[in-house]
């Protein structure tokens, strides 16, 4: 490990892994608590759109995968909204249009030819320098948003009509929940890839949900996970020459195997409320 992290690439890629982790133990508490895994899932493809569109108009890839992201978020979260019936057929059509817009905006780039693998499994070891900023400014983003309103996403998550009479602004809250899975889903798509992104985004918290007593508990135990399981990932990957990304994910599918084992085994509560 310590040769590992003689290496420029090797240190920005565990830097990365960190920082992904914080997003997906807060960020994808609340996709699983919400049981919103299908709409992340949507957002995460749709994203790709943004990510041809940055390649065909030379853009940074964070201003064009996020702002294609939070676009196909606000379109989610209207039709959430106003007609949760057809939402499913809705955000079917969003992410197949997402992808093939990508696609499609990719092989009309003069000259460019797209590794695709990198987008749809990630390039951890490919981060850059700059890269590494802009994704701490979007976790500290993140994180910073939850814990300003955690009351509000604690009471939304548990009994939202409740909530809902109790003056908190739920639509608004939701609203802004879809957005910060958005900007959480740009910058773990850069790690782990499209594919994989919901599989980080949800392992965790269904592994952390068995020990927790409290949304703000799980949280905390779903982002140690996640840096477990990436930082595993990468060095196994690294030891054994295989695709990070890929690693990654099949070491959170062995803590997730595991962690139905115990729920088999030792039959847990819950999270609850607090």
């Amino acid at each position: 490990m310590i040769d590992a992290l003689q290496m420029e690439f090797m240190r920005h890629a565990l830097l990365a892994g960190l920082l992904v982790s914080l997003v997906c133990g807060v960020i994808g508490t609340l996709v699983v608590v919400n049981r919103i895994v299908f709409l992340a899932g949507g957002i995460a493809h749709a994203a790709y759109g943004g990510i041809g569109l940055a390649i065909f108009l030379g853009w940074p890839f964070l201003a064009g995968t996020l702002g294609v992201a939070l676009a196909a978020a606000a379109a989610m979260a209207a039709v959430t909204l106003r007609a949760r019936h057809r939402a499913d057929a809705v955000v079917g059509v969003i992410w197949a249009v997402g992808m093939a817009a990508g696609v499609v905006l990719i092989d009309l780039t003069p000259g460019y030819r797209s590794d695709l693998m990198s987008y749809l499994f990630g390039s951890i070891l490919a981060v850059p320098a700059a890269e590494l900023a802009e994704m701490a400014a979007v976790a500290a983003l993140v994180v910073a948003v939850v814990a300003a309103g955690y009351p509000g996403f604690l009471a939304m998550s548990y009994d939202p009509e409740f909530a809902r009479i109790r003056g908190v602004p739920v639509a608004a809250l939701y609203v802004l929940m879809l957005a910060l899975i958005a900007a959480s889903v740009v910058i773990v798509i850069r790690v782990v890839g499209l594919i994989l992104v919901i599989a980080l985004l949800t392992i965790p918290p269904f592994i952390a949900e068995s020990f927790s007593g409290s949304l703000r508990g799980m949280m905390v135990r779903a982002s140690v996970l996640s840096a477990l399981f990436t930082v595993s990932g990468l060095l196994l990957s690294y030891a054994l020459d295989l695709t990070s990304g890929a690693t990654i994910i099949l070491v959170a599918a062995a803590g997730f195997g595991g962690a139905l084992l115990w729920r088999r085994l030792f039959p847990g509560r819950p999270v609850q409320a607090g």
